[in-house]
């Protein structure tokens, strides 16, 4: 039994030794063709960031590979879709990709308004983020559908993709921090652009900022 005993334990530690972990506390660098947990949580990630939509399988696939390559071209990182330190800094190490998604919805939906304007946009879908009656983070409140159709019109039309301004960076960071201008607000919409008859009718008026009215 003792000879049983030490050889699994001689088992177990060359286990551990076979997937290092950096002194950072990051994983090893990941690459195509690799496999485990550590695939396992780079995945959730990507998937919880909006890059991966797949099947979570612990394999580093070519579908996990061009996750990772487009997550790196998004944060202007060595594009090379192989998972290594500085990807992963950026990935597991920050909440870079809120602030980034939701700098672009404030980019597509407010690029011309004032920075008071930009902000509330964000408050917007933060407090749609908190709320029982949304998906309850960044991207999924911005790719929401009702059927066919997106809640957010830059969904529809691409712009949600375009590259977002300091400004409307700045602005997400100041929504992430606190900042609400519109408070509970959890619709807005620009009349010189469509009608809102339903939030109108239904939802009670907040204030008018720039180009938008604001409903909760």
């Amino acid at each position: 039994m003792k000879k049983i005993a030490h050889i699994l334990l001689i088992i177990l530690v060359l286990t551990v030794l076979a997937t290092p972990v950096s002194a950072s506390g990051y994983s090893r660098t990941l690459q195509f063709g690799y496999k485990g947990e550590d695939v396992l949580k780079l995945q959730r990630s990507l998937n919880q960031k909006g890059y991966y939509n797949y099947n979570i399988d612990g394999i580093y696939g070519k579908i996990t590979e061009k996750a990772v390559i487009d997550f790196q071209i998004d944060h202007g990182i060595r594009i090379d879709g192989i998972t290594g330190p500085e990807t992963q800094r950026t990935l597991y190490g920050s909440s870079t990709p809120d602030v980034y998604w939701l700098a672009r919805i404030i980019e597509a939906e407010a690029g011309g308004e004032s920075y008071t304007g930009k902000v509330a946009v964000g408050n917007v879908i933060l407090n749609r983020v908190y709320s029982k009656d949304f998906p309850n983070t960044i991207y999924n409140v911005i790719f929401e559908y009702y059927g066919n159709i997106p809640q957010f019109s830059p969904v529809a039309d691409g712009t949600i993709y375009n590259t977002p301004s300091e400004e409307s960076v700045n602005a997400a960071k100041d929504a992430l921090n606190g900042v609400r201008p519109v408070g509970n607000s959890t619709y807005f919409f620009n009349p010189n652009k469509a009608a809102g008859s339903w939030i109108v009718k239904n939802k009670n008026y907040v204030s008018t900022i720039g180009g938008h009215v604001f409903y909760q």
